[in-house]
């Protein structure tokens, strides 16, 4: 199938942009969405123990957001934003510069009084930096939470706590997996007391989720790679979960991205790997029977896998009702929770 990027555009008030959570995080609203009829109710995040049955198991994405953004000044003053994407040597690092000016090769980088880096190359907007230390302890000593640019601030002391899920715990991402933001730890005790079962896994979000799509037909864009990993363990409750009728809600598009890249392998026995898995409309599911995901911005590759789970237009008129509707969008936004369209 064939897609045109004009097909994942939508109009979006600039006041629905959350940039600030909710003071609780089960808070939110969720739009239910039937991807079989396209129908649509409402419903509160915190009733999701009862949206549930007792077979079925949340899988859920345990990654870590790290301290990956640096922020330096270029020898003319300029300020110049790093986001390291991948440490390849112990003093060398890949990853995206912003910059108010041109970016010159063979220029240096000042973060503070006695660290620096040259910027050496770049490679289809990834640059390699080579600093005059140890990398890690660059990022550990002056990194920040690398916070959506939409939310047009800078990031604050609330968003070291709230820009991670409540079950992080590996290291490695260079944003939040957002749908798991909604949940605390009355709504997981609930959701337990149900007899819901919870799998993990781990992908950790790089530049193949949030690097937009400049092609015009969808099908020319190229995913980057993100690494991910399925313990045995969830493996085999997801395997007794179809036995015994239940189903498999994967909880954010990281999550769903993660299995189906492991049913898309040829060896099963591999759990884990590197995935470029670009989903969009036509994609033929093969393990996810439930998504919950946050609202989307537009043209974006998370919306064009949304759209693939739940139907197009079905999403689209889902996406209409929201606006109209004046529910918070992108990461600190409400959530939608959406049945595949079978």
């Amino acid at each position: 199938m064939t897609f045109d990027i004009s097909d994942f555009d939508f109009d979006l008030p600039d006041a629905l942009i959350a940039r600030y959570p909710l003071d609780k995080r089960s808070h939110s609203r969720l739009l239910r969405l039937c991807g079989t009829s396209g129908d649509l109710d409402e419903s509160k995040f915190a009733d999701l123990p009862n949206l549930l049955g007792h077979n079925d198991i949340l899988i859920i994405n345990d990654t870590k957001v790290k301290k990956a953004r640096l922020i330096g000044r270029k020898k003319t003053g300029g300020k110049i934003e790093f986001l390291c994407v991948k440490i390849i040597a112990s003093n060398k690092a890949d990853g995206l510069l912003k910059s108010n000016s041109k970016v010159i090769i063979g220029s240096r980088v000042y973060f503070d009084s006695k660290v620096w880096a040259d910027i050496v190359c770049v490679n289809d907007d990834i640059f390699q930096l080579e600093f005059n230390c140890d990398v890690k302890d660059v990022l550990n000593d002056l990194g920040k939470i690398p916070i959506p640019p939409y939310f047009k601030r800078n990031v604050e002391e609330v968003d070291e706590k709230r820009y991670q899920t409540i079950y992080a715990r590996h290291l490695g991402s260079l944003a939040a997996p957002t749908a798991g933001l909604h949940f605390d730890n009355d709504l997981m005790e609930k959701l337990k007391d149900k007899g819901i079962t919870i799998g993990y896994i781990t992908l950790h979000v790089g530049l193949g989720t949030f690097k937009p799509v400049k092609t015009i037909n969808i099908n020319n864009h190229q995913m980057h790679s993100e690494s991910f990993f399925i313990p045995q363990e969830t493996l085999e409750l997801i395997r007794r979960c179809k036995r015994l009728g239940g189903k498999v809600v994967c909880v954010g598009t990281t999550t769903l991205r993660a299995l189906e890249s492991f049913a898309g392998q040829r060896n099963l026995e591999k759990l884990e790997g590197e995935t470029a898995l670009f989903i969009t409309p036509g994609y033929r599911f093969k393990i996810a029977d439930i998504l919950i995901t946050n609202f989307h911005l537009p043209r974006s590759t998370l919306l064009m896998l949304v759209s693939a789970f739940g139907g197009i237009e079905n999403v689209r008129n889902a996406y209409h009702f929201a606006i109209n509707q004046n529910y918070r969008f992108y990461s600190y936004g409400d959530a939608m929770l959406i049945n595949r369209n079978i």
